[in-house]
């Protein structure tokens, strides 16, 4: 494989699997190779998919994109298939027997062993560097790996593991390396991360952590994903409310609010202890924008179950909401209960919670016309600069979009001050009203 030189590293799932991604590519160009990402390019010979095997359809856009790629190897388009990921850890043997034409099939942590396939030595020295393929000016920071909580209807411990943090003069150090290359905004993800800290320190260190991240010149915006509402540390709370880098925003999914379905999926909490957090976060931070998702259609989810859900949705005016449909994953404790209800009804209370969420956004966002938010610039798109607030995160969440024509040049990473002129149920229209911030 020597002659081979170029490589594309196709990412499918989470910003997780993006920093998995990034991390071996970094690895791969120290090792002498050409790397490109999610590219069509067919001079790369050699392509590695990141798997997701969470969701049925996320594991079915896997197994379909591996087909892809060995039809295009068949036809000699490619010459080598390596497949890692969720996918692969959870199904590497049933893959090897249906798919004998990939060169190779490797679990979530087992990156010096693709190295190895690929006559590449492990790289010590730029083992916490990563090769970003987000925009310059933000990046995924993982601050931990696996979780530790059993909800029923989850796979992930049975594909990452339990919950293991990463250190945290390892993270500061990684952040500050971030900040000097030109990110401006750290977005910190991991499956539970207010579970941070706990394994290794004997507590959660989330706050400590975030505040600590705060000090690093350079950093503007520190978002935070994937809190887990179980055992949350209110004194993350006062850092988010408080700190002025730290984004006034929330992910943390709540799944559901009927106390029998929060029991069958084991999410260790209840209606009446999710109400009151609900309740804390927005007395602590009044203009914090929560983000969650829902899962609807889990076995013993029945029309009462549902409109409960539905009830607390239009009372809670989540400021971003997603919506799933239930599927069985084998393994979890939820395949052990039947799936009895039909996967048109299941979809008919996605759409039926998703109708009521464009109400509440659109009402939301004309609450913002006449106000000022700071914006930071992702990109150009057509006649529009393409922007977001701090209330919201990138690839999930709305946009606010300035017109070129009305605007001085702007670039990706500039702040700039917005007055909200227009709103859309998931857009905001801005206008520039100041010079593009340092």
């Amino acid at each position: 494989m020597e002659n081979l030189k170029k490589i594309n590293i196709i990412t499918l799932g989470c910003s997780k699997n993006l920093v998995d991604s990034e991390y071996l590519m970094k690895q791969l160009e120290t090792g002498g190779w050409t790397v490109v990402f999610d590219s069509n390019d067919l001079s790369a010979k050699v392509v590695i998919v990141n798997t997701c095997g969470f969701i049925a359809d996320a594991k079915e856009e896997s197994v379909f994109t591996i087909v892809s790629l060995v039809e295009a190897k068949q036809k000699g388009d490619i010459d080598k298939i390596f497949v890692m990921g969720c996918l692969s850890q959870r199904y590497k043997e049933d893959l090897k027997k249906e798919l004998p034409e990939v060169d190779g099939f490797f679990g979530v942590n087992e990156m010096p062993e693709i190295l190895t396939a690929l006559n590449t030595n492990v790289s010590e020295e730029f083992l916490n560097r990563r090769l970003l393929t987000t925009p310059k000016h933000y990046a995924y920071l993982k601050i931990s790996e696996g979780c530790s909580w059993g909800c029923s209807f989850c796979a992930i411990p049975l594909i990452r593991g339990k919950h293991v943090s990463k250190s945290m003069p390892e993270l500061i150090e990684q952040a500050k390396w971030l900040a000097q290359n030109g990110v401006k905004e750290l977005i910190l993800i991991a499956q539970d991360s207010t579970y941070y800290g706990k394994d290794i320190y004997g507590e959660r260190r989330l706050p400590e952590l975030m505040e600590k991240l705060s000090g690093i010149e350079g950093i503007e915006w520190i978002r935070l994903h994937y809190a887990y509402p179980t055992g949350f540390p209110d004194e993350l709370l006062s850092v988010i409310a408080s700190e002025p880098k730290v984004c006034k925003y929330i992910d943390i999914p709540f799944q559901h609010i009927s106390d029998k379905v929060l029991k069958m999926m084991r999410r260790g909490i209840t209606k009446e202890q999710t109400l009151e957090l609900v309740k804390k976060i927005r007395q602590t931070i009044p203009d914090v924008a929560i983000r969650t998702t829902l899962l609807v259609g889990h076995p013993g989810e029945g029309e009462e179950e549902f409109n409960e859900l539905v009830d607390f949705v239009k009372a809670s005016r989540f400021e971003r909401l997603g919506v799933f449909a239930y599927s069985e994953e084998e393994g979890t404790h939820s395949a052990t209960y039947a799936d009895e209800i039909p996967e048109n009804v299941k979809q008919e209370r996605v759409e039926k919670l998703m109708s009521i969420q464009r109400e509440v956004s659109l009402e939301n966002n004309r609450r913002r016309i006449g106000k000022s938010l700071k914006v930071i610039i992702d990109r150009e798109e057509g006649e529009f600069y393409v922007g977001r607030s701090e209330f919201d995160s990138p690839e999930v969440d709305q946009e606010i979009l300035i017109d070129k024509s009305l605007s001085r040049a702007l670039v990706p990473g500039d702040f700039v001050l917005c007055t909200i002129e227009n709103a859309d149920d998931y857009d905001l229209y801005g206008k520039v009203i100041n010079e593009p911030q340092e």
